[in-house]
């Protein structure tokens, strides 16, 4: 995995982490439902773009790896797959990972 996009990922999900925690604490203190869904979608919205950190990495190291090698069909065919459980990344959010 790039740095780079290590270092972005690890800090999302710790981030999620400790948001993660805050809902619980939400839910237990049996606050608005309304506002613990709101963070629920929050939650959500930072887990797809983690997902989105985990693709672009993905896709400039092992599917470009395997393009070279001439693995182009099979790496399709496994991206695609990855793809079908991963609509928020396929969506139309898109943010740059910070260089």
């Amino acid at each position: 995995m790039k740095a780079e996009h290590k270092k972005a990922a690890l800090n999302r999900l710790k981030t999620i982490r400790g948001h993660l925690d805050g809902v619980i604490g939400m839910v237990e203190d049996e606050r608005y439902c309304p506002d613990v869904m709101k963070q629920v979608s929050a939650l959500q919205g930072s887990l797809e773009k983690v997902n989105r950190i985990l693709l672009q990495n993905h896709v400039e190291t092992c599917v470009m790896h395997a393009v070279e090698e001439g693995r182009s069909g099979q790496i399709v065919d496994e991206l695609m797959e990855t793809l079908r459980y991963t609509p928020g990344v396929t969506g139309p959010k898109h943010e740059e990972i910070p260089a």
